[in-house]
């Protein structure tokens, strides 16, 4: 029993070893992936090999190497290293032709093969835009377009304005191997655009680390808006004033003319222009006006009023308890649109002076509530002298009973006997 059971382990480990030896002598590889241009390694092993040959093969089926022996003359294909148990090989400078299935053969009896398949990544070019007009007009209506070349497989184009990402219509066309990938934008323009860089950016697994874009800047022409900005809130006689004349376009409409009430500055001494400002050098009330600046380029006018009160100097500027009786002055900070000024109208120049007039209209309240006050008194007074109560005593009864004053007083004293009985009544 015990020789029986001895013979078939025995048995079983010969058969384990031939069973270990057979699996072992199949040939082991990978796919591989690669850029185009790159270099890639491709590797054969073996687990147990009994001094048999490793050949690598090309898709179309040609040795490349047998064993460390070159069987095809291409300077980018060398030998990495060749052992029984390992064949690498290198292949420089790949290009799509190279991609497809490369066999790796065991010349056993009978030949084993593994087969890895590589994978080439065409590189998408560089990508262009074509469709920009410089400079283009307000109100255009343009489409971009950016294209790149190349790739495999398909690239993926991205739009950006400035650092914000848009959406385009995107094209893909295969041209052999590789594809052809477009993308438009289309684009209603206008004045905000001027300056904006719109971006394409080309999306790849083989640009991992070197990123392929295009960026073209629009110039957009288009006709000025002026606003004008003044340095005083509130002026008055004897300041300095600025009026700054601020006109946007694209060209620049320089320069810019300055007019008062429809004509001509009057008094070039103190209104001085310099570029776009008009300065007054000291204040006075002959200024009062309505100034303009317009300007002008290829593409059309705007113009801007600013309308000028000059105030008296104040010696005293108490706070104002009401609301003022004549029209409140134009805000001096107002701005007037594009030919529709919306500052006119007469309005009183010296409206700052209102307090004389609060001061009236506070002595008249005080005076109507005073007038009131005394009239509720008197009537008060009226009413209660008529409802006072009055008193007669018996002796005063008497007398007035009298037909002269000797009477009187004789009925007077002879009242005096009957005083314990006489009570005196109040009404």
């Amino acid at each position: 029993m015990n020789q029986k059971s001895h013979l078939i382990f025995t048995l079983y480990t010969i058969y384990g070893i031939l069973l270990k030896g057979i699996s072992g002598q199949y040939p082991l590889v990978q796919n591989m992936t690669v850029t185009e241009g790159g270099t890639v390694n491709m590797t054969c092993r073996v687990e147990y090999n009994d001094n048999t040959s490793l050949q690598w093969s090309n898709p179309a089926q040609q040795t490349l190497f047998f064993g460390d022996k070159k069987a095809l003359r291409d300077n980018r294909i060398e030998l990495m290293h060749a052992s029984w148990s390992e064949l690498t090989i290198s292949i420089s400078d790949v290009t799509l032709t190279d991609e497809g299935m490369y066999t790796c053969s065991l010349f056993t009896m009978p030949v084993r093969t593994a087969k890895a398949y590589l994978t080439v990544l065409g590189v998408p070019e560089k990508p262009e835009i074509d469709g920009l007009t410089k400079p283009a007009l307000e109100g255009d209506q343009i489409t971009l377009t950016c294209m790149t070349q190349g790739s495999k497989p398909a690239a993926d184009l991205r739009w950006f304005r400035n650092e914000k990402e848009v959406k385009g219509a995107k094209e893909v066309n295969a041209s052999g191997k590789t594809f052809t990938v477009r993308s438009s934008l289309q684009l209603h323009v206008d004045r905000n655009d001027d300056g904006v860089a719109y971006t394409c950016k080309v999306d790849h697994v083989a640009l991992a680390q070197m990123p392929q874009q295009a960026t073209e800047v629009l110039e957009v022409h288009y006709a000025p808006h002026v606003k004008i900005i003044n340095s005083l809130v509130v002026p008055q006689e004897g300041q300095y004033l600025k009026l700054e004349c601020m006109s946007k376009g694209n060209p620049s409409p320089d320069p810019v003319m300055w007019t008062k009430d429809g004509g001509e500055l009057p008094d070039l001494d103190r209104m001085i222009v310099e570029g776009r400002e008009l300065t007054f050098t000291s204040l006075n009330k002959t200024d009062n006006g309505t100034y303009r600046c317009e300007a002008s380029n290829h593409l059309g006018t705007s113009s801007a009023e600013y309308v000028l009160y000059v105030y008296d100097v104040p010696t005293t500027l108490p706070p104002s308890t009401t609301l003022p009786l004549h029209p409140i002055p134009p805000d001096p900070t107002a701005q007037l649109g594009t030919h529709d000024p919306t500052v006119t109208g007469n309005r009183d120049p010296n409206a700052i002076g209102q307090h004389g007039t609060d001061h009236a209209l506070i002595g008249g309240v005080v005076a109507v509530v005073v007038f009131v006050t005394l009239c509720l008194i008197i009537v008060l007074g009226r009413y209660l002298a008529r409802h006072k109560g009055t008193y007669l005593t018996n002796e005063a009864k008497g007398a007035d009973d009298a037909p002269d004053a000797d009477t009187a007083i004789i009925n007077a004293e002879g009242n005096h006997a009957h005083a314990e009985e006489k009570k005196e009544y109040f009404i």
